[in-house]
C-alpha cells in the first residue's frame, strides 16, 4: 500500500507538480475502516479543475467462525471538479484491480448478483474493472475535509471455487464472471496540504 503512495509521489514530483498549498490530499475511507480493512488514498492536483486520486486497501485477516474476506484493491481515478478542486461537486472515471479470497459470508442478492453461494463456498481469484463516479467534498477547516462518493461500473473476474471456507478441496477453477453494479463507495476523511 505504501509502495503505491510512494510511486504516486515520485511520478508527481518528476512531472513538475509541486507540493504547495491545496495541491495534495491524503485520505482514509471510513467505510473500509468499519470492515477492518487497511486503506489509504492520495490525490494530486493536475489542473485547476482536474485531479488524480489513487486509493489502495488491504484486508488480510481471517475472522471468527471461519469467515474470510481477504482482499487487496487498487483504484486510480481521474476527477473533474465543477468549481474548484478539493471542494464541492466532482465527477470521476476510475479503474480497479485486485485479488480476493472470500467465503463463509452470508450476503443477500444485490442488484441481480447472487451472493448467497458465499455462505457455502470459498472463492479465490482476481478482478479488473472500470466505472464512473459522483462525489461531493465538504471543507471542514483549512486542511480538513469530508468527502462522499459513489461509483457504478463493470468488473471482470476469474476465480477458483472451493467446497467450503476452510477446506482446500477445489470444485472448479478459472471460472469467469462479469459484474455490473457499484464499484466504489467512500466516506473519506481528507487532509489537504
Amino acid at each position: 500500500m505504501y509502495r503505491y503512495l510512494s510511486i504516486i509521489i515520485l511520478i508527481a514530483s518528476l512531472s513538475g507538480i509541486g507540493a504547495s498549498a491545496q495541491k495534495w490530499a491524503l485520505k482514509s475511507n471510513l467505510l473500509y475502516d468499519a470492515t477492518a480493512t487497511i486503506n489509504a488514498g492520495a490525490e494530486v492536483a493536475l489542473a485547476p479543475r482536474w485531479s488524480l486520486d489513487v486509493s489502495a486497501n488491504l484486508n488480510a485477516w481471517t475472522f471468527s467462525e471461519g469467515k474470510r474476506w481477504k482482499h487487496w484493491l487498487v483504484q486510480p481515478e481521474a476527477r473533474y471538479w465543477i468549481c474548484d478542486r478539493f471542494a464541492g461537486h466532482f465527477f470521476g472515471a476510475h479503474l480497479l484491480g485486485g485479488q480476493y479470497n472470500i467465503g463463509n459470508i452470508d450476503l443477500p442478492d444485490f442488484l441481480g448478483n447472487n451472493f448467497s453461494n458465499l455462505k457455502k463456498y470459498r472463492y479465490q481469484g482476481w478482478f479488473v474493472g472500470a466505472g464512473l463516479a459522483y462525489g461531493y467534498t465538504w471543507i471542514l477547516s483549512r486542511h480538513w475535509s469530508a468527502e462522499a462518493e459513489i461509483g457504478f461500473g463493470w468488473a471482470y473476474t476469474r476465480y477458483d471455487k472451493y467446497r467450503c471456507a476452510n477446506c482446500g478441496r477445489k470444485v472448479a477453477d478459472n471460472l469467469p464472471h462479469h459484474y455490473v453494479g457499484p464499484t466504489k463507495a467512500a466516506l473519506n476523511i481528507v487532509y489537504v496540504f
